[in-house]
């Protein structure tokens, strides 16, 4: 192994010191104890954050598992298990150096060769396995030291390392061969431990031997200065909207995911209640299945896309929550590019009706895969289903739980031809993480054969591997413009979410993750 040179990576030593100052005090929690319940949409599919994209796992792992990087609030990279990151010249080799002390929660030492058999596992099973394609192999020269060595160079690589949607959680060694899904009692570094799931719940508590990362003062993003205050986190299913406001308004509940806006009303008039609003928190989208007929043939894909009214459709699904948005970066994004909006809300009947006869349709079913647990999506598949049967298209709704839901887009390439989903955690980390949708292993539109489409491929290689900052950002916008006119995606806009928390619990942030540290009650809790 070569000699490894520090890069003290100025960007990650000047953020280091700026969310830091050396004089500032750490984080402690004003109050510890009781137990705060959390009312999610839809239930876990798995808690194995290696292989799920889900919203609903990562809001619940990412309170129980550590990466080596993470993003901060500002969405830049900064280090979480690892203390420093060292870069050789020439981008070749990473070296990680890990904290020292850190416990799981089963309480063995991590050391190097944990992060090692994390890397190992993730390679096999992850559902973003894509983002090791590039990497040559590892090794571990002492036990406080990683090191990763790349085929060739990737400016991309940190960026790509420290992105959340499906991260490459730290576990024990003695998980590394637990099959995909089968890994059923999580064990992390978090300052939250898994303690027991069951009747639509799962509970977490306290890990009393939790180290916090002492180059921050406070929580920033998924990483910084992270203390538990509470005794017990519940993750509870509550599918009904109505009653997740209602638990909110007696006290049931002190936070709710979603707030819709038949309650927002309601809740504005309570003085116990607050209502926090996240702008652009998804992209609201339509996934095609091309490996099954009739959305195998593109004519017929393009046909769906030219009939649809995307403001009806939104307005059903989202009120007036929605922004439209053609592409995969919410406008304001550094990254955001309209490349291929000509694509975008056509609602042009005629034009779908001679693509339909182009294509030689003879009213095969079209089957829309959706579930109730999100109504806006529901919603949405709705109005898409009542648009295509005005054109002539036999559409019909699939409606299934959304475990269901998540286990047939990724497993099967039958019995579908449109996902009803959403985007959120992927597009705001960047071009990246959400154009690694439409490249395998995981590509989610099932290219035919399990094969990429060589021009999206080629240009995802060069959006990661080109030196030049504009050469990647020209690459994102030709990838977007592919994926549009092929129809390997509809996206219908940016939508806004609106949480709901008890006014009183403090320090509660909206986050593309619910974020239960250093968070307490501002008196005894429940």
């Amino acid at each position: 192994m070569h000699r490894v040179c520090r890069v003290a990576a100025g960007w990650l030593l000047g953020m280091m010191l700026s969310l830091a100052p050396a004089r500032a005090e750490p984080f402690q929690c004003p109050h510890s104890g009781g137990t705060f319940v959390y009312a999610a949409e839809a239930a876990a599919s798995t808690l194995d954050q290696m292989i799920s994209r889900a919203i609903a796992t990562r809001d619940i792992a990412m309170n129980i598992y550590e990466t080596l990087m993470t993003r901060d609030e500002n969405n830049r990279p900064i280090p979480d298990l690892a203390q420093a990151m060292d870069e050789a010249p020439g981008g070749m080799t990473y070296a990680f150096h890990l904290r020292t002390g850190i416990q799981f929660h089963n309480g063995k030492a991590m050391t190097s060769a944990d992060v090692a058999a994390s890397f190992v596992r993730y390679e096999k099973v992850g559902v973003e396995r894509g983002i090791l394609a590039n990497v040559e192999s590892w090794d571990t020269p002492d036990a406080g030291t990683f090191i990763i060595h790349m085929k060739r160079p990737q400016p991309t690589f940190i960026e790509t390392l420290s992105a959340f949607s499906a991260p490459i959680v730290i576990i024990p060694s003695e998980q590394r061969d637990v099959p995909a899904g089968q890994l059923v009692h999580p064990v992390g570094t978090g300052p939250f431990a898994f303690d027991g799931e069951g009747d639509g719940m799962v509970r977490l508590r306290r890990f009393e031997a939790f180290r916090p990362n002492t180059a921050f003062q406070n929580r920033t993003g998924l990483g910084g200065y992270k203390q538990a205050c509470f005794d017990t986190v519940v993750f509870k299913v509550v599918s009904d909207p109505a009653e997740r406001a209602a638990g909110l308004r007696a006290g049931t509940f002190q936070a709710v995911e979603d707030v819709v806006p038949e309650e927002r009303d309601g809740l504005r008039h309570d003085k116990n209640v607050a209502l926090l609003t996240m702008p652009d928190w998804w992209i609201q989208v339509a996934v095609p299945n091309v490996s099954f007929p009739p959305t195998d043939k593109l004519l017929v894909r393009q046909a769906i896309q030219a009939a649809l009214d995307v403001d009806e459709i939104m307005a059903s699904a989202a009120d007036r929550d929605f922004r439209p948005n053609p592409g995969f970066q919410h406008a304001g994004q550094g990254a955001y590019t309209d490349a291929g909006k000509e694509t975008y809300n056509r609602h042009d009947p005629e034009l779908a009706k001679k693509l339909l006869a182009d294509a030689d349709y003879q009213g095969e079913p079209v089957t829309l895969l959706t579930s109730e647990a999100y109504p806006a999506m529901y919603n949405a598949a709705l109005a898409v289903q009542q648009q295509l049967q005005a054109i002539g298209i036999n559409a019909r709704m699939k409606v299934v739980d959304w475990h269901a839901l998540v286990q047939m887009a990724a497993q099967t390439t039958e019995g579908w031809n449109l996902q009803f989903t959403a985007w959120g955690t992927q597009p705001a980390l960047g071009p990246l993480s959400v154009m690694r949708f439409f490249v395998q292993p995981n590509a989610v539109y099932k290219p035919q054969g399990g094969q990429d489409d060589p021009d999206v491929l080629a240009a995802w290689t060069e959006m990661n591997l080109a030196p030049v900052q504009a050469v990647r950002q020209d690459a994102f916008a030709r990838m977007q413009t592919l994926v549009l006119e092929r129809v390997y995606a509809l996206p219908f806009g940016s939508v806004a979410k609106v949480q709901g928390v008890r006014t009183d619990v403090d320090g509660f942030v909206p986050f593309r993750v619910p974020r239960l540290y250093n968070v307490w009650f501002g008196h005894p809790g429940p």
